[in-house]
C-alpha cells in the first residue's frame, strides 16, 4: 500500500494550499476593537481607513484634506488665510500654546476647510495638551458677519483631556460627546499625549461617532427628536444651528493646544 500513501498525501498537500478559505484571512471587520484602539491610542500610531460598506462608500476614493506639509486647503473663519497660530509641525496641524484672545488664542480662530461636504466620512487623528479643550464641527457655514461662531451653525464633536479639562466631566461634554446635545454610549478618548482616531460618519441624516474603532454614539439628525435636542441645549438661542445639510469642516480653537494629523474624507 505503500505506493498509494505517498500520492495521497501529495493530493491533499495541494488541495489545502488551493484552499482559498485558508488564505489571506486578514482583518475582515472594522468593528474589530480589541489590538485595533490600543495602537490608535499609542503615542506614535494611527490605524489606516477603513471601507465602510454599511454606509455605500465603497466606490468613492478617500481625500487626503491634511498634505502633511502646508496648511493649503484650510483657513481661518472669517478670513482667507490661516492665522499664524496654527502650523504645521511634524506632520501634523498644530494650533500653538499662546496669548489668549478672549476664549481663542491670539492669531488663531477655528480653522476651516476650504471644501464642503453634504454626506461623507471623515477620519482624523488628534491628541491635546493636558487642560487642552477642541473640537470638530461639521456643516460649519463659512459666513461670520451672519454666524459669528463656527458653532453656531456647526454640530461639534468634544475634543479635550478626559482628565484635567474643566469641561471634562460635564454630561454630554467629553471627548467624543456630540457636545451639549448627546453623551456618548461610551468613553474610549485616550489622556493627553496620545493619539486618538476618530472618524465621523454623516450619510442622509444618520450619525455615527467612531473612537479608537469603537462606535461611541448614533443619532439622527433634523427629524423632531433633533429639534427637541437643540431646544434642550445651549444652542437653542441659534436659528442656524444644526439646521444645514452640508457644510465646511472646523477644527475649534478654544485657546489649548492641539494637534490633528491624518485627515482623509469620503464623500457618500
Amino acid at each position: 500500500m505503500r505506493h498509494l500513501i505517498i500520492p495521497g498525501i501529495i493530493s491533499i498537500f495541494l488541495f489545502a494550499c488551493s484552499n482559498p478559505s485558508r488564505q489571506n484571512k486578514g482583518r475582515t471587520s472594522s468593528s474589530d476593537s480589541g489590538s485595533s484602539t490600543a495602537a490608535a491610542g499609542s503615542p506614535g500610531n494611527t490605524q489606516p481607513a477603513r471601507n465602510n460598506a454599511a454606509q455605500g462608500g465603497t466606490d468613492t476614493v478617500w481625500a487626503s484634506l491634511f498634505d502633511g506639509k502646508t496648511l493649503n486647503g484650510w483657513h481661518s473663519y472669517g478670513s482667507d488665510a490661516p492665522g499664524g497660530a496654527w502650523e504645521v509641525e511634524s506632520s501634523t496641524i498644530h494650533l500653538k500654546h499662546g496669548e489668549k484672545d478672549g476664549y481663542q488664542t491670539k492669531g488663531g480662530g477655528d480653522l476651516v476647510s476650504n471644501d464642503t461636504f453634504e454626506n461623507f466620512d471623515l477620519l482624523i487623528t488628534w491628541k491635546v495638551a493636558a487642560k487642552s479643550n477642541s473640537g470638530i464641527l461639521f456643516d460649519v457655514q463659512d459666513d461670520k458677519k451672519q454666524y459669528p461662531e463656527t458653532w453656531n451653525t456647526g454640530p461639534e464633536i468634544q475634543v479635550l483631556d478626559i482628565t484635567g479639562n474643566e469641561d471634562a466631566h460635564s454630561p454630554k461634554h467629553q471627548a467624543g460627546d456630540l457636545y451639549d446635545l448627546v453623551a456618548c454610549k461610551s468613553h474610549t478618548a485616550m489622556p493627553p499625549g496620545f493619539w486618538n482616531e476618530t472618524e465621523i460618519i454623516c450619510n442622509n441624516g444618520n450619525l455615527d461617532i467612531i473612537i479608537n474603532r469603537v462606535n461611541v454614539l448614533t443619532t439622527t439628525l433634523w427629524n423632531d427628536n433633533w429639534k427637541k435636542l437643540i431646544a434642550g441645549s445651549k444652542f437653542k438661542t441659534m436659528p442656524g444651528f444644526g439646521v444645514f445639510k452640508s457644510g465646511h469642516f472646523a477644527l475649534q480653537d478654544h485657546g489649548g493646544e492641539v494637534w490633528y494629523k491624518d485627515i482623509k474624507v469620503k464623500r457618500l
